[in-house]
């Protein structure tokens, strides 16, 4: 049994002092506050939970920074894409391995401690499967594991290129399931993660415009009380397709057909009118938004302060890895609110914190989204957590919820000091433990990519 003892930390009652924490098997075994350090604890500062990553395309961290040229005609999210599906048909297992393990440093240095893995490139470049279905799932979770970040592994059903089970497009291929293919490979990710209590298995149906209804119903009955997590809403244009083809719009379409609860994660539902975002929030789903990626693909921007004035959850992802942090994804949250609204502190409560609102609601949202135990510094919780630096200069004289403020709207990354990811400490002094070695093989990867 490992004991911490905090001078300050975030305890689901608020901030106390002197908290002493013991973890066992992974999981927080006893807590109490207002204690004395004691010999053989290892003692810090400032602790505070660990946020989950709700939505993570792991492998898309090989093309970070690649698609910033601007094209012959308008860039989109669309045009983006093209770029996507030439890196996605050169990887091979190997290649997704070294990419996932590097982007898991990087979440793991950024505050992260569990990551959903929305994991869709299942098959061989030339479309076929691998004698082993579970393949390329199992090089995302070697990858998770090699790191100690915890998983949530969500393989992708996708089987369309678009709205009316249009046939898939030939770069497509490596994604490529039926109902009956997608259950095997399901079984297969089942078996991978079994009996590890800090992994987890769910399903992707990755759009409307992917999956036909039919299609979409029995793969959430593979489910069951575990995740459903599928991107919704994102584009404009996939809104008016989707009104087209179903009638109605994506988020509304679900919320009347699919049985949308608390296992749903409705990722970015960035463009919906004002009844869906009221029962989007009432159904008890989660929205899952990525704010960078969101920027960066020129997505949109999310009715936030409605949503949550209906009572809405929300947490956030990475998405794409462009760039990674928890800090970033709430400050770019915060930031598109007030340039939509021209206002300042937009998600607040009245009279509370910015950075306490972002992180509260993220801890909880992410954790749901996970179907993890974490997000809380309370007995029988995953012990993910993490310290900050508090000789940082950005947190001198602060304490309490100015110490979120001061993490997520100026110092980020660089006040994450050590992280723990189900009871395992993976980061310290702001690095992770199999840094240098993890980037060396990215490094070598990306090299042989650009070459190739």
């Amino acid at each position: 049994m490992t004991v911490l003892h905090a001078e300050s930390a975030l305890t689901p009652g608020g901030w106390r002092s002197g908290v002493r924490l013991a973890i066992d098997a992974g999981t927080i075994a006893a807590i109490e506050t207002g204690a004395s350090a004691r010999d053989g604890d290892e003692r810090h500062a400032i602790l505070i939970p660990a946020l989950a990553n709700l939505h993570s395309h792991a492998f898309q961290r090989a093309m970070a920074g690649l698609a910033e040229t601007r094209g012959p005609g308008a860039d989109t999210f669309w045009t983006w894409r093209e770029t996507m599906y030439r890196f996605a048909l050169m990887m091979t297992p190997d290649d997704v391995e070294a990419v996932a393990a590097q982007v898991y440093v990087e979440m793991l240095e950024a505050g992260f401690g569990a990551v959903a893995e929305f994991h869709y490139l299942h098959h061989a470049p030339d479309g076929a499967p691998y004698a082993d279905r579970a393949e390329m799932a199992g090089r995302v979770v070697a990858a998770a594991r090699e790191t100690g970040i915890g998983l949530t592994l969500l393989p992708v059903f996708y089987a369309h290129a678009g709205f009316g089970a249009m046939p898939p497009k030939p770069e497509q291929r490596r994604f490529i399931a039926d109902v009956g293919s997608f259950a095997r490979l399901f079984e297969a990710c089942e078996r991978l993660v079994e009996g590890r209590p800090d992994e987890g298995v769910g399903v992707a149906p990755h759009s409307l415009r992917a999956a036909t209804p039919a299609e979409l119903a029995d793969v959430v009955a593979l489910a069951g009380e575990r995740p459903i997590h599928i991107h919704a809403a994102e584009q404009i244009g996939e809104v008016e397709a989707c009104v087209a083809s179903l009638g109605a719009r994506p988020v509304r379409w679900l919320l009347d057909h699919a049985g949308v609860d608390r296992r749903w994660c409705l990722v970015h539902a960035t463009h919906m009118e004002a009844g869906e975002t009221r029962d989007l929030a009432a159904s008890g789903a989660v929205a899952g938004l990525c704010p960078v990626t969101e920027a960066n693909l020129g997505d949109g921007v999310f009715n936030a302060r409605a949503y949550l004035d209906a009572g809405g959850r929300f947490g956030v992802g990475s998405d794409s890895n462009v760039s990674v942090g928890a800090a970033d994804e709430l400050r770019q949250l915060e930031y598109s609110q007030r340039l939509s609204a021209r206002s300042r502190n937009v998600l607040a409560r009245l009279g509370g914190s910015t950075g306490r609102a972002l992180f509260d609601a993220t801890l909880n949202g992410g954790a749901q989204a996970l179907a993890r135990r974490s997000g809380v510094l309370a007995v029988g919780a995953s012990a993910d957590f993490l310290t900050l630096d508090a000789g940082h200069p950005t947190l001198a004289g602060k304490s309490g919820d100015a110490i979120l403020g001061a993490w997520i709207f100026s110092a980020g990354a660089a006040l994450v000091d050590c992280v723990w990811s189900g009871g395992r400490k993976v980061v310290k002094s702001g690095r992770h433990a199999s840094r240098e070695r993890i980037a060396a093989r990215f490094a070598a990867t990306m090299r042989r990519l650009s070459a190739a």
